[in-house]
């Protein structure tokens, strides 16, 4: 299946964009577009006692322990941010059956923030895994690098079949690339392989981290439509299920409670915000919904 991006230029998507989501942002956002995220930056300034609402991961446990009292490092703040996307581009992500696929969503994320970040002279870059970690697009800035990005991702091939996808690899080639403290969004529908909790909260140590979760309501709950054939989009295993069967479609709606459940208990592990994006969604109205709720945890 192509995604409805595909018969598009990177001009005309970003276009699109600028007019129907960037537009709407500024409005809403009112220009503050850091407050999606906080911008640490990496010069070490002085240290100061802990205070109740101080990020934790900034307590310097030498100090502390000598001291008998926390205490947090200061850092001046960069006035330029390097971002990068981590991409899962496996197959579970070409699925799609309301609006649009999840992948659709995912270019226009992309496009939408690399676009914010790189008109405030910001760089941007990202690593593209379908099965292996495919391709670097290296970081920099300008409009340009958003249409390169746009381009790349397009252009991207679909895997028809691909093993269970496993997310470690990519979080890990981030891990030992990305050296300099950067913004990381990590975008994937997170099925996958468990244990990729594990590098993302090693991630979420050195550089801030934002998940962005992929996913479609009938990952959750089919309606009653019949007989229907269902294929794994990685492995390609096919089942006749019918769908008139009230206790098969109770079944599956537990089962995808109970995955939505696995997946909040990892992110809470690794310690990192998730931004949920569905199908459904409108990009704008969940972007705003995301920075509210990081600029009430910053209070």
């Amino acid at each position: 299946m192509s995604t409805p991006t595909s018969a598009a230029t990177p001009e005309r998507i970003l276009q699109r964009l600028d007019w129907q989501v960037i537009r709407r942002l500024d409005g809403l956002l009112q220009g503050d577009y850091r407050t999606l995220f906080y911008g640490y930056g990496v010069d070490f300034a002085d240290l100061r006692e802990y205070q109740p609402e101080d990020d934790v991961r900034y307590i310097d446990w030498n100090v502390t322990a000598r001291m008998n009292t926390p205490y947090v490092r200061q850092y001046v703040e960069d006035r330029e941010i390097t971002a990068w996307f981590l991409l899962d581009l496996s197959p579970s992500v070409d699925f799609g059956t309301v609006n649009s696929l999840k992948r659709t969503v995912l270019i226009d994320f992309v496009a939408t923030l690399a676009r914010l970040l790189t008109r405030h002279g910001n760089r941007v870059g990202a690593m593209f895994y379908d099965s292996q970690l495919e391709r670097t697009i290296p970081a920099r800035g300008g409009r340009d690098q958003v249409l390169i990005l746009i381009n790349q991702l397009i252009k991207q091939p679909q895997l028809q079949r691909a093993p269970l996808t496993n997310l470690t690899p990519l979080l890990e080639a981030g891990l030992n690339a990305i050296k300099r403290r950067s913004l990381v969004f990590v975008i994937s529908d997170f099925i996958s392989e468990s244990g990729w909790d594990k590098p993302l909260r090693l991630m979420n140590q050195r550089h801030e981290v934002l998940a962005v979760r992929l996913s479609d309501p009938r990952e959750i709950e089919l309606p009653d439509i019949g007989p229907i054939l269902m294929e794994d989009a990685e492995t390609g295993e096919q089942l006749y299920v019918d769908t008139h069967d009230k206790r098969f479609r109770q079944r599956f709606a537990e089962a995808g409670k109970q995955r939505e459940a696995n997946l909040n208990q990892a992110f809470k592990r690794a310690g990192v915000d998730v931004l949920p994006l569905s199908t459904q969604d409108d990009l704008v109205r969940a972007i705003v919904r995301f920075a509210a709720l990081r600029k009430q945890r910053r209070k």
